[in-house]
């Protein structure tokens, strides 16, 4: 069941003088429960397309719709209500209150929903034993490691079981063993909740943990591909072959 449909969108920053086309025409669909990753060079427009679909940036042309609501028109208290009760935000910086817990960070996406205590309390627990975060939800952030905040990020974005989960740059803040472990929780919740997760990355190895990877060069969409019954390690492969042909440097992707 399709759950995003971007729609020949266009993003333009500058004006008549000095005008920078970040997104050329690009259209693509997102299937309920798909986990897709979004490749690209620095200034390819993969980050400016995360954020035109998680509305913090607008198009200059074009649709996104989700779940068939066409979420470019959405102005004011629609376009908010759309963003607390559709969305889930991941992002490389954590963006955590540093005085607040990491119990209390989580419930805040929770507390503006004017959800019950009690079933506050139920899903906080819930989504930290599926995250493996029980043992410092108690601490702050500046008592965590980086990976233990990437993971208390990730809680806060999907303990409101938001349609799209969007993460931009998930790992680049994390050593290898904590940005294995976040990727692997994220192949958990897409596979065993169903989570709709689209993620921007730079990196392969990330990428090689979603079930499609969409490619992106000045803008346009350069190639496409799904994983289907490879392994990791052979659709890692097919991404670095991709990256290859990007112009990109394979030792970089590694």
């Amino acid at each position: 069941m399709e759950l995003l449909r971007i729609q020949q969108i266009e993003k333009y920053y500058g004006n008549k003088s000095s005008l920078t086309k970040a997104i050329d025409g690009i259209s693509f669909s997102v299937e309920k429960g798909e986990f897709v990753a979004i490749m690209g060079a620095s200034g390819s427009g993969k980050t400016t397309l995360l954020n035109c679909i998680s509305t913090i940036d607008k198009v200059t042309a074009g649709h996104i719709f989700l779940e068939n609501t066409d979420i470019t028109t959405l102005r004011g208290k629609e376009l908010n209500k759309f963003r607390r009760e559709k969305l889930g935000f991941i992002f490389q910086d954590f963006n955590l209150l540093d005085t607040l817990t990491a119990y209390e960070n989580i419930a805040l996406a929770l507390s503006i929903q004017k959800v019950s205590a009690d079933e506050t309390d139920k899903a906080i627990k819930n989504v930290a034993r599926q995250l493996d975060i029980t043992g410092v939800l108690n601490k702050y952030p500046y008592q965590m490691s980086g990976g233990q905040k990437q993971r208390i990020a990730s809680a806060r974005a999907i303990v409101t079981n938001p349609k799209l989960v969007l993460a931009d740059e998930p790992t680049g803040a994390l050593d290898s063993k904590s940005a294995k472990m976040l990727l692997e929780r994220f192949c958990y919740l897409n596979r065993e909740h169903d989570a709709t997760i689209m993620m921007v990355t730079h990196d392969s190895f990330t990428a090689s943990y979603a079930s499609r990877v969409i490619f992106i060069k000045d803008g346009r969409i350069f190639n496409e591909i799904c994983r289907g019954s490879d392994s990791r390690k052979q659709f890692f492969d097919k991404i670095i072959d991709v990256v290859t042909l990007l112009g990109g440097d394979v030792n970089d992707a590694l």
